[in-house]
């Protein structure tokens, strides 16, 4: 598959995206999820070539009771751009009002409307996956968000919520008759979490049978992946989910790949900066947040290596000693201990 790709690869292109008055330039996008794609880590993704990044989920409630903890999963930079926030909920006039607020806050460049979140205390509540069982109302919520906002309004969704409901055409028509200007669609049921093969022949007739733009997500882990999509499906944009886990430089990768131009991994010298440089930005988010002194003994340089420890396992991953590593990870609770503990590993 590998080999058929890179010689077929001239004949495929990935143009710019039109999403609503957004011109998205490279349509190859960092997709959000919870506890990952905070600002340190999308800043990261950005620098190496993502061509648009998305907020964590965000509840509709927290967006209009400006709650604290939502404000913070909302903020971003200016190079970021173009992001995208995304947000959940259920009820059609409480989704508008969020939009507003998301809109009023003048940082972002379009709303994601989640319809694809398999975690249990979102789906309880009606929303996620939950909003495929009724994609009459999925279509009444992208109304409400397009009429009182100006910016571009996005869906993301599974194919189903198990195999015994692939509903995925029925929820992406709902959603483009609601005015959505993009559906992005992770090629997986909810039941499957992300584990399994992606199933990019749904993703193919979902491509062929609406007429607003696609986003496949699902099954990329490099950039043979990426090329292998776009040639089996036909999508408008590629989101990259788990693949940059630890890995930035998979949209580079990619670029590379699409300009058929050489690719060089990162150096064990360059992932260290990069390891060093994502953990600082992570502690100075914590202290921006103000979180640390939650109770005794707890600093915002051990909350920040806590939080840090998913990410560097990924980082990690594949060098000899990793294992050792990560058994430690409870006793890493400083910049400098963290960084002595990766030093360790890679001059080893």
């Amino acid at each position: 598959m590998k080999g058929m790709v890179e010689k077929s690869l001239s004949k495929i292109t990935l143009a710019a995206l039109k999403i609503g008055v957004l011109d998205v330039g490279w349509p190859v996008m960092l997709a959000p999820m919870a506890g990952y794609t905070d600002l340190p880590f999308r800043r990261m993704c950005k620098r190496y070539g993502a061509g648009m990044v998305f907020t964590e989920v965000v509840t509709v409630e927290g967006v209009i009771r400006y709650n604290s903890r939502t404000m913070h999963y909302l903020k971003t930079m200016p190079e970021e751009r173009p992001v995208g926030a995304q947000v959940y909920g259920t009820n059609p006039d409480s989704m508008a009002q969020a939009a507003r607020g998301v809109e009023t806050m003048g940082v972002f460049d379009l709303i994601d409307i989640h319809c694809g979140c398999p975690v249990r205390k979102i789906t309880r509540r009606g929303a996620g996956v939950a909003l495929m069982r009724e994609p009459e109302a999925i279509k009444t919520i992208v109304q409400a968000v397009r009429a009182a906002t100006s910016l571009p309004v996005t869906v993301k969704t599974r194919i189903g919520v198990a195999p015994h409901l692939l509903n995925v055409d029925e929820v992406t028509h709902a959603a483009e008759e609601g005015g959505a200007d993009v559906v992005t669609v992770h090629a997986r049921f909810a039941s499957e979490g992300h584990t399994g093969p992606a199933r990019w022949d749904v993703l193919k007739r979902v491509k062929q049978a609406r007429s607003i733009p696609v986003i496949g997500n699902g099954g990329v882990g490099c950039a043979q992946d990426a090329a292998a999509m776009l040639e089996q499906t036909g999508v408008d944009g590629i989101m990259v989910g788990r693949g940059a886990f630890g890995n930035p430089w998979i949209f580079d990768e990619i670029r590379c790949l699409f300009n058929d131009e050489p690719y060089t991994p990162p150096t064990l010298q360059e992932r260290r900066a990069v390891i060093a440089e994502h953990l600082e930005l992570l502690y100075q988010r914590v202290v921006d947040e103000g979180r640390g002194r939650i109770r005794q003994h707890v600093t915002p340089e051990s909350v920040a290596c806590r939080k840090f420890r998913s990410h560097l396992i990924y980082y990690l991953s594949g060098i000899s000693g990793v294992g050792a590593l990560r058994r430690k990870l409870g006793t890493l609770d400083s910049r400098a201990g963290t960084l002595e503990a990766v030093d360790r590993l890679l001059l080893a």
